[in-house]
């Protein structure tokens, strides 16, 4: 019969590493995380039963030191040539389990990918974080704190808008920033977040590149509030909140990297997102792809199984050469934010728009087959105990982040076509 391991990928692509990842991420996803994944929708709270695997994947195997140097105690990948084709692999192999999982676990790395991947690495910061992350086998939450209640996704439309709607400031006193301000949604935060990476501005309504900040806040500092997580349609696995920053004080030199630098490093990470999400796509759809085996071999129509209708096996099709394509994209998409040299740095203009393409080109690709799988299921697609409908949702939540659909499309064009005003 065949296999998830018959669609394909890249070989060439692959690091060193994939053979040792790939195994131990699908060994864990498929003893910790899917016998259990839809009780993980009713823990979206207190999180008592999604915690452990997280705790042993991030904590126990170490995946949270991936971006560390190795002498600093981590794995060395920030500064690898194969760093995002392996987070690829990981979120791939996470999602394929629970995407909201690998969300909530990937966001972790995310907000260290701004002083950990070359050629912007802040080793005085990575050397002060280290022992959190590395000293430890319980799992530490990351939270990159973007988004803002008056502007939503604004804030992430840094080409046009360059900062001006950003609302938290940074203000320098003395050898310390004092940070205010209101965030909404961050993944890792509801409670959660050990620490936050915070988007600040230093001049409220600039659009001076060099008034954007990203300044590193502990979790536990004083004036630091996180709300509860929200209840959502789906990605329970995944907390989100409101986060409160009132007179909080960090120092200097807990900015990522300094005037000009971090408005451009925050386009990298944005860039690198977009890039991520098609892994947790991929991830998706073959879980889903190995559901519907299952389903069209034990189904019967007139006596023989479901797959040997011709109608339906034009839907099969459609299935599989979408998730051939999507994943064949993904890896492309991967190896080249990891090869700057070949295809430009990752913040620039001609690859934000590239990776916005990719992104929403394989999430509405994604949704347009799955519904075609619900319609074939029919009442079977909607069961909770197929698992379909947990992924339907999810990849819908999946499309909604970084703008959602509308800014990707916006800084497509805006690149592509040379566009003025936009």
């Amino acid at each position: 019969m065949r296999t998830i391991d018959d669609i394909t990928r890249p070989l060439d692509y692959l690091p060193p590493a994939a053979q040792i990842l790939s195994p131990i991420i699908r060994n864990w996803a498929d003893n910790e995380v899917i016998p259990y994944r839809r009780q993980f929708d009713e823990d979206w709270e207190d999180h008592t039963l999604i915690h452990p695997p997280g705790k042993k994947l991030l904590g126990e195997y170490g995946i949270q030191k991936l971006l560390f140097p190795v002498d600093l105690g981590g794995m060395g990948f920030g500064e690898s040539d194969y760093a995002f084709t392996s987070m690829f692999i990981l979120g791939e192999e996470m999602a394929r389990a629970d995407s909201g999982l690998a969300v909530g676990l990937g966001v972790t790395l995310w907000p260290l990918m701004s002083i950990a991947l070359k050629p912007h690495v802040n080793r005085r910061l990575l050397e002060e974080f280290a022992p959190l992350y590395c000293n430890t086998t319980e799992m530490i939450s990351g939270a990159l704190c973007m988004t803002e209640p008056q502007g939503g996704a604004d804030i992430e439309n840094v080409e046009l808008l360059k900062g001006s709607t950003i609302q938290t400031t940074a203000v320098r006193d003395g050898d310390e920033w004092v940070i205010n301000g209101h965030k909404l949604w961050p993944s890792n935060t509801g409670g959660m977040a050990d620490l936050l990476v915070v988007v600040c501005t230093t001049n409220p309504g600039s659009r001076d590149p060099a008034d954007v900040t990203l300044i590193f806040v502990p979790g536990d500092l004083p004036g630091v509030t996180q709300s509860g997580p929200y209840e959502k349609a789906g990605m329970a696995c995944d907390k989100n909140g409101d986060v409160w920053l009132e007179n909080v004080r960090v120092p200097l030199w807990y900015r990522a990297h300094g005037p000009g630098k971090d408005a451009l490093f925050f386009l990298d990470i944005i860039s690198i997102a977009s890039g991520v999400t098609i892994s947790f796509t991929s991830g998706m759809m073959m879980n889903v792809y190995e559901r519907l085996l299952e389903f069209v071999n034990e189904t019967k129509l007139h006596g023989r199984p479901l797959k040997e209708n011709d109608a339906v096996a034009g839907v099969l099709a459609d299935y599989t050469a979408t998730l051939e394509v999507i994943r064949i994209v993904g890896y492309q998409a991967a190896r080249m934010l990891d090869r700057s040299d070949l295809y430009g740095e990752r913040w620039s203009p001609e690859m934000m728009a590239k990776m916005r393409s990719y992104r929403y080109f394989t999430m509405d690709r994604c949704l347009d087959v799955m519904g075609k799988v619900m319609n074939l299921m029919e009442a079977y697609g909607a069961d909770r105990d197929r698992d379909i409908e947990k992924h339907w949702r999810d990849i819908k939540m999946n499309q909604l982040w970084l703008g959602g659909k509308q800014l990707c499309q916006i800084e497509a064009a805006r690149w592509f076509f040379e566009c003025e005003t936009l």
